[in-house]
């Protein structure tokens, strides 16, 4: 080849390769992707006490597994909180100004930690592809993975949490038909969530002949003389506690004001953690709680939380908090919803999942005593494994006391009677469906398991 030919030659194929870089430059630079989590909380007003060491170890996990791991499976966790006040419609405005952040991809999910705000969600996720987790709260109906497909009450409900407590009474007095002419009294937290063990506890009375006494108390439950006027007449044989934040303290210490033994008192697992009995002082002593997934504690996990994140000063809350009950609530709260990311990575690929994805990892869980083991949490989680029948995946829970200075589990765990659940549930989603036009699915034959 002549040099006059070679020269046009080379011009030509640097003429080529500048214009692929052109193109190239013109194409806008992709990042390697994030796993973006939301983080509903409240760390302000009334139910701050309870929401902060929640959401402390909700956020805390997520910087645990970048510090320790790099993210998961080699993607960078991120999140971006977003305060509530525990109020729905604050919840429903976070949820609309997070759901479309870090696209493609969007939110992984959303936990709003409030059943009054899972109820708002409930409409709007499937329009959004994105799943609600409700892990111990929400809908009890949701189980129903056939009606709810994007909701998934991790754990346990409330119908499981009151039929367990019916159970525990009822060995107390030596067999459930020993409740017959007893009065059980339910103070519960005037909203959905209070409202939610209702239904079980009428089926239960029904079943066993028990008078039930229905006290509601108004939000935020600072005031409750005149509900326990009422306990100090009626004089029950228990009180079930539905509470949350300033009202579960409340109630301990109106208890003792009107004399009712605290021994006889039983709170729902959100009615059982630290801020909801240290400011009763010694009235507190021998108060009794659910507790469920997560007992009170320090493992492994929690080891690695305070080397990989409060050694190096970057912790959410105070280190000696980590490890309470609701610390470790929340930490299981978003290590199961992890979970179910690594569960989707394992069908689509170890990358950045979309929520739709995710919505398959949770509907597939597979969180037994070996994976429990392997992520640090054995003795501080129960195994969890969901379909797309069941998204709930876990329905047992013991009960634990409160001695003065901490918690101890007393009895259990229970599993709820699921033959006197399950009809509830089923008559319950088949409402919800046919008021929102939902067809059910035939878990048989849908794609998307």
């Amino acid at each position: 080849m002549k040099l006059a030919e070679k020269v046009r030659v080379l011009a030509v194929s640097a003429g080529a390769v500048t214009a692929v870089m052109a193109v190239m430059a013109s194409q806008p630079v992709m990042a390697a992707g994030e796993q973006f989590f939301p983080a509903l909380v409240y760390r302000t007003g009334p139910y701050a006490p309870n929401g902060l060491p929640f959401a402390n170890g909700f956020v805390d996990y997520l910087k645990m597994l970048n510090a320790r791991d790099g993210g998961i499976n080699g993607v960078k966790a991120t999140f971006e909180e977003c305060e509530t006040g525990y109020a729905t419609d604050r919840g429903v405005e976070c949820y609309e100004r997070l759901k479309g952040k870090n696209p493609p991809y969007g939110a992984t999910v959303f936990q709003p930690l409030s059943t009054g705000i899972t109820f708002a969600l409930t409409d709007k996720a499937p329009k959004d592809k994105v799943s609600i987790v409700s892990a111990g709260y929400g809908r009890a109906d949701s189980v129903d993975g056939k009606v709810f497909k994007w909701n998934f009450p991790l754990g346990g409900t409330y119908w499981d949490a009151a039929d367990i407590l019916v159970q525990h009474v009822g060995k107390l007095q030596g067999g459930l038909d020993k409740l017959k002419g007893k009065k059980i009294a339910l103070v519960y937290h005037d909203s959905p969530y209070g409202k939610e063990p209702i239904p079980l506890l009428q089926e239960r009375s029904k079943m066993h002949g028990f008078d039930l006494l229905l006290l509601p108390v108004t939000h935020p439950g600072v005031e409750q003389k005149a509900t326990w006027l009422q306990i100090r007449q009626q004089r029950p044989d228990y009180v079930f506690l539905w509470g949350w934040g300033v009202m579960n303290s409340t109630a301990i210490k109106e208890a003792v004001a009107t004399g009712y033994p605290r021994e006889k008192m039983y709170g729902v697992w959100w009615s059982g953690a630290e801020p909801d009995v240290i400011p009763a002082g010694d009235g507190a002593k021998g108060y009794n709680a659910l507790v469920f997934l997560a007992p009170p504690g320090q493992g492994q996990v929690h080891k690695d939380i305070l080397k990989y994140v409060y050694d190096k000063g970057q912790g959410s809350g105070k280190r000696e908090d980590v490890g309470e009950v609701l610390y470790n609530r929340g930490m299981v709260s978003m290590m199961m919803a992890v979970e179910a990311v690594k569960r989707a990575q394992s069908k689509y690929g170890k990358k950045p999942m979309t929520g739709a994805q995710v919505r398959w990892g949770l509907e597939n869980l597979a969180i037994d005593a070996a994976t429990i083991k392997k992520i640090g949490f054995e003795g501080f989680m129960q195994p969890v494994s969901t379909s797309c029948a069941d998204h709930g995946g876990a329905n047992s829970g013991s009960v634990q006391a409160w001695d003065g200075k901490k918690w101890h589990v007393t009895a259990g765990p229970y599993h709820s009677d699921l033959q006197i659940i399950r009809p509830i549930i089923r008559a319950s989603a088949a409402k919800y469906a046919g008021e929102k036009h939902v067809p059910p699915r035939d878990c048989a034959t849908d794609a998307s398991n």
